[in-house]
């Protein structure tokens, strides 16, 4: 018999969901079958897994311990001689719930393959670090994710309760996300825009259209000027909603396609920007999350902003361009 005690960072999820994470090889089946028979017990009493666990819950699993440990996945261990070099965490913002990290550009926010290694697979070894002997079954995960090449504010949770509720927030739009950066031509308005994105997956580009057409999903982007230089300036980007690509699309339709943007942007101004500075890739940082008036597991971070400091490299070309904005 193995008894688990359920800890704060596990508590609020269904038990067939913590016990999918503790013997990640076993079948949604094998822990129906062993609930029905009452091998595994929620507080020594029947369980059926849909359950919401609370903190300090036990849970007995009446099971042989080579049938466990069959089930258990075994992490992997580095080839021989290999170390597995993380991205190095910016930490913005930590408490015993949340995390949240400034992400460099170039840096994947998840996998895309087996190969990678991410911001999610780093984040998790410094919380198995930090956390070293503790039993839980919580795995780290973003609850936001960015583009390869755009940096900033990444949040995540540090425990299911936390990455839950954080992860409706940002589904029902009530964080704030603000996003700067520098596009072509002067703008001179605050402006809400709206239109409709279609992705086709086979390139990975988007398209906009004003009207809704097949499949296209609804778009709304607001930005707010901060300051003109040499035939650009910088915006601030308000995304109301979260497609792919979005900013970077919805701002070239209307003529004001982002610096260093190879996919939507311009040719001319894209090469000004690499010759100058050595920009690479799209100017986007994600830089604002603005928190609501908020009650239960993150009441802490009511109505409060978190800011993502700048990228030394973007610094140099807000000075460069004589774009200083407020703030900044």
């Amino acid at each position: 018999m193995r008894e688990l005690t359920v800890t704060e960072k596990d508590c609020a999820q269904q038990l067939i969901k913590y016990l999918s994470k503790y013997m990640e090889e076993a079948p949604k089946s094998f822990f129906y079958k062993m609930l029905r028979k009452k091998n595994i017990v929620l507080n020594q009493k029947k369980a059926d897994g849909s359950e919401k666990l609370k903190t300090g819950d036990t849970i007995r699993m009446y099971l042989a311990e080579e049938t466990i440990e069959k089930f258990r996945k075994t992490p992997e261990k580095p080839a021989a001689g290999k170390q597995v070099k993380y991205p190095k965490l910016d930490i913005v913002y930590e408490d015993e719930k949340v995390i949240f990290l400034n992400k460099p550009a170039g840096v994947l926010s998840q996998k895309a393959k087996e190969t990678d290694v991410s911001l999610t697979e780093a984040l998790g070894a410094y919380l198995s670090e930090k956390n070293a002997g503790e039993e839980t079954m919580f795995r780290a995960g973003l609850c936001n994710r960015l583009d390869r090449n755009t940096s900033g504010l990444i949040l995540a949770g540090k425990t299911v309760a936390a990455t839950q509720q954080l992860s409706e927030l940002i589904a029902e739009r009530a964080v704030g996300k603000y996003y700067l950066t520098v596009v072509k031509g002067t703008v001179t308005e605050t402006e809400r825009i709206r239109g409709y994105l279609t992705k086709n997956e086979r390139t990975n580009r988007v398209s906009i259209q004003r009207e809704q057409q097949g499949d296209a999903v609804y778009i709304e982007t607001a930005y707010r000027p901060l300051c003109a230089g040499r035939g650009c300036t910088l915006l601030e980007v308000e995304l109301v909603t979260g497609k792919s690509h979005q900013i970077r699309s919805h701002l070239a339709s209307i003529g004001h396609p982002l610096a260093g943007d190879t996919k939507y942007g311009d040719a001319e101004f894209n090469r000004r920007f690499r010759e100058k500075y050595g920009l690479k890739y799209q100017l986007l940082h994600s830089w604002k999350a603005v928190f609501p008036e908020l009650t239960g597991t993150l009441s802490d971070l009511s109505g409060k902003t978190f800011t993502a400091p700048l990228p030394s490299s973007v610094r140099r070309i807000l000075q460069g361009e004589h774009l200083t904005g407020e703030g900044l």
